[in-house]
């Protein structure tokens, strides 16, 4: 058991994620806090409906869980810099025909931001979450590494972290499988063991995502185009899609459909069907805001990437052109959005990432 003085503030949700994370750091030896962020709720926007956002649950949850572990809980509003931080975001990217990643920017912005940067003041040593992500020292710089549980990894939405919030963060269940977490949930007596895990972004997965986006983005009727210039369909919206979907476009004749191309200034989707489905697919990749967790490698750089939460990992090499950082995958890769972020690898470790720009 490793006895320390150090104190930790324990970025809890009310899952069974961050409740074992507390309680491991907790039989380790720490001097453990719990940490509530209220980010959003019903009240704060009319699409919203109470039940499909409970921050009171989980907030009743974290609190259950820091009583059972005789632990301090703190609850924190961060609505206002959430809102300005992650929701404008997240509506100027859909304005702008592109698709956002507010995970991503909830990481990087708010969890290992705000809340970092409140327990730095409230004299914390560390903050720690139940991310499944593990953190490495190696000589005098700190490495990002995947979870040890592959469907679980969750490091693709941690590559814009910086080398002072990986000096100042734990991640106490990365080297666990979910179903070893449940697991010590039972054994520690935790109430919320079977918990179902939350999906995402709050206001993002627990509603209907196009009624969200019509709270700044009403709907705009426009035409659907197929690859010989044909109008098959219409749309209520050209923002309210992405690259490659292919639910929800209502085309009819019996073939699936996907959308291939935006054009948001005349509000037209551009679809393709099987026979041009190749058309959905592309390599190079051109991104921008590119971050790299240690030093940037030397460019040309051969490596692994994805596009996705998920994706497989694919073989690329990263270049540096007149344009800027291009990345070139071994096989076409499905549907690359504009907006959305590809990360690097080498094996295990998060090298960094941006945001792709262009295709």
């Amino acid at each position: 058991m490793k006895m320390t003085e150090n104190k930790v503030l324990v970025a809890m949700s009310g899952g069974v994620d961050s409740s074992v994370a507390a309680t491991l750091l907790k039989k380790q030896g720490y001097f453990v806090v719990g940490g509530f962020m209220k980010n959003f709720s019903a009240e704060s926007w009319s699409g919203v409906v109470e039940n499909d956002c409970p921050w009171q649950k989980d907030s009743e949850d974290a609190q259950n869980v820091c009583q059972k572990l005789g632990i301090e809980f703190r609850a924190f509003n961060f609505e206002k810099e959430y809102r300005d931080k992650v929701i404008e975001y997240f509506f100027a990217e859909y304005a702008a025909g592109r698709t956002p990643n507010p995970d991503i920017m909830c990481n990087k912005e708010i969890k290992f931001g705000l809340f970092l940067d409140k327990a730095v003041q409230l004299g914390f040593d560390y903050i720690a979450t139940g991310h499944y992500a593990r953190i490495q020292k190696f000589k005098t710089a700190y490495r990002l590494r995947k979870g040890v549980d592959q469907k679980k990894d969750q490091s693709y939405f941690l590559y814009a972290l910086n080398q002072y919030q990986l000096s100042k963060s734990l991640f106490p269940i990365g080297q666990y499988t979910k179903t070893q977490v449940r697991h010590m949930a039972h054994e520690f007596g935790l109430h919320n063991a079977d918990k179902k895990d939350s999906q995402g972004v709050c206001f993002v997965g627990h509603i209907n995502l196009r009624e969200f986006l019509k709270q700044r983005l009403p709907e705009r009727v426009g035409e659907i185009v197929d690859a010989a210039g044909r109008v098959i369909g219409a749309h209520p919206g050209a923002w309210y899609f992405t690259i490659g979907q292919r639910h929800g476009l209502r085309v009819g004749g019996g073939k699936p459909y996907y959308v291939a191309q935006k054009d948001i200034s005349h509000n037209r989707l551009f679809v393709v069907n099987k026979e041009y489905h190749r058309l959905v697919y592309d390599t190079p990749v051109s991104l921008e805001k590119v971050h790299w967790i240690n030093k940037e490698s030397s460019l040309p750089y051969r490596c692994k990437a994805k596009i996705r939460y998920q994706q497989p990992d694919q073989n690329c090499v990263v270049s540096r052109t007149d344009s800027g950082v291009v990345v070139n995958f071994e096989g076409p890769q499905f549907a690359p959005a504009p907006g959305q972020s590809l990360v690097f690898y080498d094996k295990d470790i998060v090298l960094g990432g941006g945001v792709i720009e262009g295709i």
